[in-house]
């Protein structure tokens, strides 16, 4: 497929290639950074601060203890498995510069889900939140985790707020259930404890592993990403390029709600905003709205990412459009599609632009990212990053014609090695460099490009495809709805139709509103045929809707 987009549609100063090995790895961009920026302050989470230099001897403490007292050597996977904290970071570096591979794991995992991914990675370490410890409890005997570290969420706060918040959570609201482990260590004692060791310097190279990041298992059990610390130099190099007319050195502040285990906010907000001397603002937990808006009114944020359920939460939530947006350059919206009622109100609001972009886990994730010149909303995910090509590819396995829809196949110093210990998985999806994502999208005359949905997520009615995206869209712009879904349910006559699951806005919202309001949007066979309102939908860690579940 012709890159028409670099000539046609790339704004000005951005350039067409990237230097994935402008680094050798994750490793020397930290050191190289925390030095050339150590009074900024890189991370900020419930009043207390860490500037770079704070950050970069507690991580070079934190590898002393992985490497002298545990004993971890290159390439050995250390798991951390805590939510948006001030500790995520300093264990986050510490492993890299260690040589150590890391692999993030949501707290809200299960204990099959966890014992699956510690197992399938061959984890020896671990840092998790002692909330969710007796969850790691029930399954360490069927892993190979050596070492268990943990933290309580006060931890790396002021010592008199950092007792108080640990009590309240332990004792009064009860959120820590009892564990008890053979052998385990507090993060601060281990912070301690390497303080007083020497940390031998590791040679991290572009072809090392940095991370093994998990799918979310929606189809099937979750499978591990191998990104390399090329993969990661690229997709830095790749947001950067693509914000770098925006983005100011030491001028900038990015609102982190969605977690930082989260290839999305790991890639755009952590590592991204490391090279600008940017400050992290961490947000801990998200889902509660008026603390997140009360947090919000206290710093001249200049950045946020997140999903459409995240920014659509804030736009619903009492006090946010009182807030001073004028420090705000822009939203950065991804992980789902964006749905145009939700950008046009954020734009009214906020008084500033919400770009979307396209990434997948497997390639670190960034794919591609709306024009920093755009003006406001238009639907698209935007153009490709530098360093890379797209081909949408038809059922015939030939490329489509220009307007037609076809699935998104990827090419680029980003996209992954493979799957960590599944090669016919691997062998599915990579084809010779080329990732199959599974997306379906289309291409217009600038190279633009509009994803449609997901291929397995299509809904088939009388032969005609149906995406649910279009359908959820049509359904939000109804005054009385807050959030929707759509998916195929099976029918006798049709093979499928349309059901949409609706959470209200409106409590006098009936099933007849939405027939109607989709009988003036919707040409006959797109309309839903049912109708189940509920109090929520369900949603992953990043608020993307798991429409799987709503099929079973």
């Amino acid at each position: 497929m012709e890159k028409i987009w670099l000539e046609k549609s790339y704004p000005p100063g951005v350039e067409f290639e990237i230097n994935p090995d402008k680094y050798k790895s994750l490793a020397e961009l930290f050191l190289k950074y925390t030095k050339l920026y150590k009074d900024n302050i890189a991370f900020i989470n419930m009043g207390s601060s860490i500037t770079y230099q704070e950050l970069g001897q507690q991580a070079n403490d934190f590898a002393a203890y992985l490497q002298q007292d545990l004993g971890l050597v290159k390439g050995d996977k250390f798991a951390i498995m805590i939510p948006n904290l001030l500790q995520y970071p300093v264990a986050l570096f510490g492993a890299l510069i260690a040589g150590l591979t890391v692999v993030n794991v949501n707290p809200l995992y299960t204990a099959r889900e966890l014992q699956h991914q510690l197992k399938n990675s061959g984890t020896k370490g671990i840092l998790i939140l002692e909330n969710f410890a007796h969850v790691l409890e029930n399954v360490i005997e069927k892993t190979d985790v050596e070492h268990i570290i943990t933290t309580g969420v006060g931890d790396r706060l002021s010592k008199i707020k950092g007792t108080l918040v640990n009590f309240a959570l332990k004792y009064v609201k009860k959120q820590v259930p009892a564990y008890h482990f053979k052998r385990s260590i507090t993060f601060n004692d281990a912070l301690a404890k390497g303080a007083a060791l020497n940390f031998n310097p590791v040679e991290v190279v572009g072809t090392d592993l940095a991370f093994l990041q998990y799918t979310g298992g929606t189809t099937g059990p979750s499978k591990g990403a191998m990104l390399t610390h090329r993969n990661m130099v690229a997709n830095l190099e790749q947001s950067n390029a693509a914000t770098k007319n925006i983005y100011e050195v030491g001028k900038e502040m990015m609102v982190t709600a969605l977690p930082l285990y989260h290839i999305f906010a790991l890639t755009s907000n952590c590592l991204c905003f490391i090279p600008f001397g940017g400050t992290n603002l961490l947000i801990t937990n998200p889902r509660d709205m008026p603390g997140f808006v009360k947090e919000l009114s206290k710093y001249p944020f200049t950045a946020i990412t997140g999903v459409n359920t995240l920014f659509n939460g804030l736009l619903n939530t009492p006090g946010f459009d009182k807030l001073d947006f004028s420090p705000l350059k822009l939203g950065f919206a991804g992980g789902m599609s964006v749905q145009r009622p939700v950008a046009e109100l954020w734009e009214k609001v906020t008084g500033t632009r919400l770009l979307e972009g396209y990434g997948l886990t497997e390639c670190a994730p960034l794919v591609t990212m709306s024009p920093y010149n755009q003006e406001s909303y238009n639907g698209t995910i935007g153009i490709p990053a530098s360093s890379t090509d797209i081909r949408l590819i038809g059922d015939d396995g030939e490329e489509v014609a220009l307007g037609q829809p076809g699935e998104m196949w990827v090419k680029g110093p980003q996209v992954m090695k493979g799957y960590y210990n599944r090669q016919e998985a691997t062998d599915e999806v990579l084809k010779d460099g080329w990732l199959a994502t599974g997306d379906i999208a289309t291409m217009d005359e600038n190279g633009f490009f509009t994803i449609v949905d997901r291929k397995k997520d299509m809904i088939i009615v009388s032969g005609f495809n149906v995406f649910p995206n279009e359908i959820e869209e049509v359904l939000v712009m109804h005054a009385g709805v807050l959030e929707a879904a759509a998916i195929g349910v099976k029918n006798d006559t049709t093979g499928e139709a349309v059901k949409a699951f609706i959470v209200k806005k409106d409590p006098n919202l009936t099933e007849q509103d939405i027939f109607d309001h989709c009988h003036t949007m919707l040409t006959n066979y797109k309309r839903p045929k049912f109708v189940e309102f509920m109090n929520e939908l369900p949603k992953t860690n990043v608020g993307k809707v798991l429409r799987k579940e709503l099929r079973q």
